[in-house]
């Protein structure tokens, strides 16, 4: 097999994809692109990746799996609270079109499937750190994310499919997709922040998060596609440490050097109040996270400034 092989992400204009494909790049790959920009942006997706703006949901994505070694697969109606108000197009995008990218990797005889489950299946777990093994699904959206999990045991089963399962957790850095309904803590802090408005907290503040840096992310995507020890297996890709709501807000605030006057809302429904990865198996595998929470965040907070500069975050 080449070193140089194609590689197609779906969701490539979202936050972990585009920053996925620039890395994929610059490590030589070919990549792919499939995204129908309903949140993700055109711009986002890196100079180099043969983009097509399609829908996950349509048969017209096949042909574009023709040749791929590799499939990352991203593209997923993702906010809990977007989800919890709509259940059947949760299950329309992230139940068919997960299966419909399983099928159309199947026929064009894609080696192996690389595919993002979630953190979110351990909603209902007292269990920390969280092993792999602790499945408690409760909101809409990590039912979702445990339906693509059957099917892609079925694909193995059935099909000769090899997949590996990544469950994210608090994944930040650039690209951060603070335009969603309800935006990830970290950008939605900062840019509030930045423009000198008070930001919200949804509950109390004392939710706890494993947050982890794109980087270190991608890092293990490599592995996952030259490392056969991966295969026909899930992870949690965390850090293993957590943080309070309270505790990033003032982080941020102190980097800042501003004090923060918070508004507070109801809590959302369908939360963990606690997030931690076991993450005792990608370490076995020579992984961890590199990144300290104290140089993410000033990574995170420099490039938002440049885009408020920019004139992109308004």
């Amino acid at each position: 097999m080449s070193d140089k092989r194609k590689i197609l992400i779906t969701g490539v204009a979202g936050f972990i994809g585009s920053n996925l494909a620039s890395r994929l790049l610059a490590e030589g790959y070919d990549v792919l692109g499939i995204d129908n920009l309903s949140c993700g942006l055109k711009e986002n997706v890196p100079d180099g990746v043969e983009f097509h703006c399609l829908d996950i949901r349509g048969k017209e994505i096949f042909l574009l799996f023709k040749e791929v070694d590799t499939v990352f697969h991203l593209a997923a109606k993702n906010c809990i609270a977007d989800c919890q108000a709509d259940p059947a197009e949760t299950a329309e995008i992230n139940i068919y079109g997960t299966v419909n990218v399983f099928d159309a990797a199947k026929r064009a005889g894609v080696r192996k499937i690389i595919y993002a489950e979630s953190s979110a299946l351990y909603e209902g777990s007292s269990i920390y750190p969280t092993p792999e093994s602790e499945l408690n699904p409760e909101s809409f959206y990590a039912l979702s994310k445990l339906a693509s999990m059957h099917f892609a045991r079925a694909y193995e089963t059935f099909y000769d499919l090899i997949f590996t399962a990544l469950r994210y957790f608090c994944v930040y850095g650039p690209v951060q997709d603070y335009r969603r309904t309800i935006p990830p803590v970290m950008s939605a802090f900062i840019i509030k922040l930045l423009k000198g408005e008070r930001p919200t907290i949804y509950g109390t503040g004392q939710k706890r998060r494993d947050f982890v840096y794109v980087d270190d992310v991608n890092d293990f995507h490599l592995m996952c596609i030259r490392d056969d020890r991966t295969n026909g297996r899930a992870f949690n890709i965390g850090s293993g440490v957590n943080y309070s709501v309270h505790e990033i807000l003032d982080k941020i605030a102190k980097k800042l050097g501003v004090t923060p006057y918070p508004i507070y809302k109801d809590d959302l429904p369908g939360e963990a109040q606690v997030t931690l990865a076991d993450i005792t198996q990608v370490k076995n595998l020579g992984w961890e996270p590199k990144t300290s929470l104290e140089v993410g965040l000033e990574r995170a907070i420099e490039y938002i400034r440049s885009e408020m500069k920019l004139g992109r975050i308004s």
